[in-house]
């Protein structure tokens, strides 16, 4: 049965919520004075009242109980004060019944809630927040909330591999970031998703552009936003070619941010620098598997199922770079075990690695899966991921022409050579 005060202030806080008079509210069913006497918990609720007030805010009455785990600005408080996967589960429990309640209050919850699923690399269950949490931002009007949404979805998109979608949002962001002078945090941000959206799809000069507004922002920073964007500028440099100016910007991440500001980030930008020495020319494996012997401590502390297969990935590229292939099968295997928690990239850069190694093996079905990676990554607008993927193919059919020229050579009627004798330098 409903009780007072709690039905009062239940009541007061869903006519509020929708913009409504006590007069509006009350219509001709129901005097002015009886409603306001029940809001303030001076009269007890009949169930005819109830059913008659349930109807005029479009409700049932169940809905004006409270909801088990409190209100939701309550459930907020204790994720921040605890941020624990029970807070969580409250939250989440509030916000489905606290359909009605203040959109800002809806809007936070929902920023918890994809918050939660990003660090779990949980990319689709954090799409579902935050393109209510857009909604939301258009319906309360506010610039930063609109701004602070997209630049969130675009950056879940592009881990999705929704490029066009991602890129999008982005732009949309960034215009309204501009033209509202937001200040340094949330253009920041709206900068760090346009300037990885952009490089994705291949446009490296306005990438480049973006990345050299970004620093400047930033320039006398050494926070996580800082440390962000140096890694961001890394990035833009390293698909440029540019590999030394790029290491250099990532070392100084390295070197000023502290793991006391963001653990999780101090990990991940130390697997982004081990991955960048793999990348570049020459490759330099001793100081990637320096990176992985930091990373993998840290891994105790925030140890999420994203960062961990990320590490493994590293580990399989680097067994690879340094002709351990068997190694390199056993750290796919796995990762095959698992549900993937990794970008859209990243999941990628597997099956590209299990295609090489299937070229290894002397399976020609590895080019005709890289060939279907790369037409599947053009096809979605990730240019750039696209380009990659056709230079690898070009080097592994390059090298398994000189594979069978060689072999035929030596042993006649033969077509493929040992896949231990190959130069692992040439398919990566």
């Amino acid at each position: 049965m409903l009780q007072q005060p709690a039905f009062g202030s239940r009541l007061r806080k869903l006519r509020q919520a929708r913009g409504l008079s006590q007069t509006a509210l009350a219509g001709d069913g129901m005097s002015t004075g009886y409603l306001s006497r029940l809001e303030s918990g001076a009269r007890q609720p009949t169930e005819r009242a109830v059913a008659y007030l349930a109807e005029r805010l479009g409700l049932q009455p169940a809905d004006f109980e409270e909801p088990a785990g409190g209100s939701l600005a309550h459930a907020l408080s204790l994720v921040a004060s605890t941020g624990s996967d029970d807070a969580l589960e409250t939250l989440r429990e509030a916000l489905a019944a606290e359909a009605h309640e203040a959109p800002v209050l809806r809007w936070q919850a929902l920023w918890q809630l994809a918050r939660q699923r990003r660090v779990q690399g949980d990319h689709t269950g954090e799409r579902g927040y935050l393109e209510d949490l857009v909604r939301l931002g258009d319906e309360v009007g506010l610039t930063e909330l609109r701004v602070r949404g997209l630049t969130r979805l675009a950056r879940c998109l592009r881990s999705l591999g929704e490029i066009p979608a991602a890129l999008d949002a982005a732009v949309t962001a960034h215009h309204l970031a501009r033209d509202s002078a937001l200040g340094v945090e949330d253009r920041s941000a709206v900068l760090l998703a346009l300037v990885s959206v952009e490089a994705e799809a291949g446009r490296m000069p306005d990438a480049r552009a973006h990345a050299d507004e970004l620093t400047v922002l930033v320039e006398g920073r050494s926070d996580a936003l800082w440390a962000e964007a140096m890694w961001t500028a890394a990035a833009v440099l390293l698909r440029q070619g540019d590999h030394t100016a790029a290491q250099a910007c990532l070392e100084e991440a390295l070197e000023r941010f502290s793991s006391n500001e963001d653990l999780v980030l101090w990990l991940r930008l130390r697997l982004a620098a081990g991955r960048l020495h793999l990348q570049k020319f020459p490759p330099d494996p001793e100081a990637a598997e320096r990176c992985v012997t930091a990373a993998e401590p840290a891994l105790a502390f925030v140890g999420t199922p994203g960062l961990r297969q990320e590490l493994t990935a590293l580990k399989a590229d680097l067994a690879f770079l340094t002709s351990r292939y068997d190694d390199a099968r056993v750290l796919l295997g796995e990762l095959a075990l698992e549900e993937p928690r990794m970008t859209y990239r990243d999941r990628v850069r597997l099956d590209i690695l299990r295609h090489q190694l299937r070229i290894l093996s002397g399976d020609e079905g590895g080019v005709q899966g890289l060939r279907a990676l790369a037409e599947q990554a053009q096809a979605d607008a990730n240019i750039d991921l696209a380009a990659e993927i056709w230079r690898i193919l070009a080097e592994a059919l390059a090298q398994s022409q000189i594979q069978r020229a060689s072999t035929s050579s030596a042993v006649p009627g033969t077509t493929l050579g040992n896949p231990a004798s190959t130069q692992t330098e040439d398919f990566v």
